[in-house]
C-alpha cells in the first residue's frame, strides 16, 4: 500500500479489504475427504441394513422386472458371494422357543425351496431368520421340470411354481454342509479357546448360536410311486449336518409321491425313516419332520397325525403348496401355488394338526405368511414356529425383521411359546 497526492493506492497482486482468505489447499482437501468417508460410510450402513426402505421400494421391485426363475437365480448367487444386506438388530427376548431341546432366538423361519441347495444358508440368518431350511434335495441330482416352471401371480400376491426338485444331489449338498459345518466350528475353537470335537458335541448343527438349520429331502423323479429309499438314503447322508430332517412326502410337482393321500405307503416311509434315524452311527440323531400338504381332508389329517404319533416323528409341517386355485382367477399354469391365496388352508391345517395330536408335536405352520398378524394366528392356532418364502420374494430381505418387529408390538409384553395353541385351550 502506497500514497499519491493523499491517496492510499494498493499494489497490484494486493487481496482487496473483505476477501476471505482461502483455507489451504491441505485442510480442504481433509474435510472434502472426511465428508465423503463419513457420507460413503453412513450410505454403506443404510444400503447393507435388509429393513432399509430401499430394498423393499427399488432393488427389489427391479428384481421382479427379471423372469422369476433368474430372480430367483441372480438373488442365490449374490447371497452366496456375500453381496447381502444384513438384519443388524438384536431379537427381542419375548420371541425365543425351544424346539427339540434346543433354544432359537425367534420363531420366523425360510421355508425350503429358496436355497435348494445350501448355498446361502449364511446370508440368510444374516437376515435374522431363526431357521434355514434347505432343499429337497435327492439322492441324484436332477434338472426338475421344464422351463419356465415359475410364474408369479402379481394380483393376487401368489407365486405357481412346477419346479419339480431341482438340485444337485446329497453328495453335492453333503459335502457343502460338511464344509460349512467343520469350518464353522474350526473358527469358533479359535475364538474361544475349546477344542474342535468340545464344540462338535455342544453346538447347533447350524453352526450359529440360537438358529436352526433344516435339510428337505424328497425322491428322485424316477424312483417308484411306493418306495421310500430315496427319503432315506436322504436322512443318512444329509442328517448329521441337520438339527432337523424334513421328509417331503407333499410336492405337487412330481408325480411319483404318494405317501401324502395313500395310507399304506405313508405308513411304510415313516416307519422305514423312523428306524433309520434311530439307528445312525454316533450320538447324533436328528430330528424328523413330516411335510404334508394342505388338500387333505379331516379323515387323512386324523390319519396323518396316528402315524406321526405312533412312529414317534418329531414335527409335521403344514403346509406345502396347493394343487387348488383359492381366490386366484384366470391363471391357467400348472403347478403348486404359495403366497397370501395358501394362507387360510395352511392356518387350518395347522389347526387341526395341533389339535389331533394333543400339542405333543411341534407343528410347524407355512404358508401365506406375509405380515407379523398372520404370523400370530399360526402360533394360536398351534405353531411353534413359522416360515417364509413368496412374501420376501415380493417384500425384500427385510421380511424376518418386519415380522419379528410387529410380533413384539402385538404380543404386549407376552411371550410366543405362551399364545402357541391358545385357539385350542379357549374352546
Amino acid at each position: 500500500m502506497f500514497r499519491i497526492g493523499g491517496a492510499r493506492i494498493a499494489k497490484a497482486g494486493a487481496r482487496n479489504f473483505g476477501t476471505k482468505a482461502q483455507p489451504p489447499s491441505r485442510l480442504r482437501n481433509a474435510v472434502w475427504a472426511t465428508s465423503g468417508i463419513v457420507v460413503g460410510g453412513l450410505g454403506y450402513l443404510y444400503l447393507t441394513d435388509a429393513s432399509a426402505g430401499f430394498h423393499k421400494y427399488v432393488s427389489t421391485p427391479l428384481m421382479r422386472q427379471l423372469d422369476a426363475e433368474q430372480a430367483h437365480q441372480l438373488a442365490i448367487s449374490s447371497m452366496k458371494r456375500g453381496v447381502c444386506p444384513v438384519d443388524r438388530s438384536t431379537d427381542d427376548s419375548v420371541l425365543e422357543i425351544e424346539l427339540w431341546g434346543k433354544s432359537v432366538t425367534n420363531p420366523i423361519g425360510v421355508a425350503a425351496g429358496f436355497d435348494k441347495n445350501g448355498e446361502a444358508i449364511d446370508a440368510l440368518f444374516g437376515l435374522g431368520f431363526g431357521s434355514v431350511e434347505i432343499g429337497s434335495i435327492t439322492p441324484e441330482a436332477q434338472e426338475g421340470n421344464a422351463r419356465p416352471r415359475i410364474f408369479r401371480v402379481e394380483d393376487s400376491d401368489a407365486v405357481i411354481n412346477r419346479m419339480g426338485l431341482p438340485n444337485c444331489g446329497v453328495v453335492s449338498a453333503g459335502e457343502r454342509l460338511r464344509s460349512r459345518f467343520w469350518r464353522l466350528l474350526a473358527s469358533q475353537s479359535k475364538q474361544q479357546g475349546e477344542s474342535v470335537a468340545t464344540l462338535s458335541s455342544s453346538v447347533n448343527r447350524s453352526a450359529v448360536a440360537g438358529r436352526l438349520l433344516g435339510v428337505n429331502v424328497g425322491k428322485c423323479k424316477s424312483s417308484g410311486d411306493g418306495s421310500f429309499d430315496d427319503y432315506v438314503t436322504g436322512l443318512q447322508k444329509l442328517g448329521p449336518y441337520a438339527d432337523y430332517v424334513v421328509i417331503n412326502v407333499s410336492c405337487p410337482n412330481v408325480t411319483n409321491m404318494k405317501a401324502n393321500g395313500n395310507v399304506e405307503v405313508l405308513e411304510r416311509t415313516v416307519e422305514a425313516v423312523m428306524k433309520a434315524r434311530n439307528k445312525m452311527s454316533g450320538e447324533y440323531r436328528p430330528p424328523v419332520v413330516l411335510k404334508i400338504g394342505p388338500d387333505n381332508d379331516l379323515q387323512q389329517l386324523r390319519v396323518i397325525a396316528q402315524v406321526a404319533m405312533d412312529y414317534r416323528v418329531d414335527g409335521i409341517i403344514a403346509t406345502n403348496t396347493t394343487r387348488q386355485r383359492p381366490g386366484v382367477i384366470g391363471v391357467k399354469e400348472e403347478g403348486g401355488l404359495s403366497g397370501a391365496p395358501l394362507k387360510d388352508m395352511a392356518l387350518a391345517t395347522t389347526r387341526e394338526m395341533y389339535r389331533l395330536t394333543q400339542g405333543k408335536m411341534a407343528i410347524i405352520g407355512c404358508g401365506g405368511i406375509r405380515t407379523a398378524e398372520d404370523a400370530l394366528a399360526f402360533a394360536k392356532a398351534g405353531a411353534s414356529c413359522v416360515q417364509v418364502y413368496s412374501s420376501m420374494t415380493m417384500d425384500g430381505p427385510g421380511k424376518a425383521r418386519e415380522i419379528k418387529d410387529g410380533v413384539v408390538r402385538l404380543l404386549k409384553g407376552r411371550k410366543w411359546a405362551d399364545v402357541v395353541g391358545e385357539d385350542a385351550r379357549r374352546k
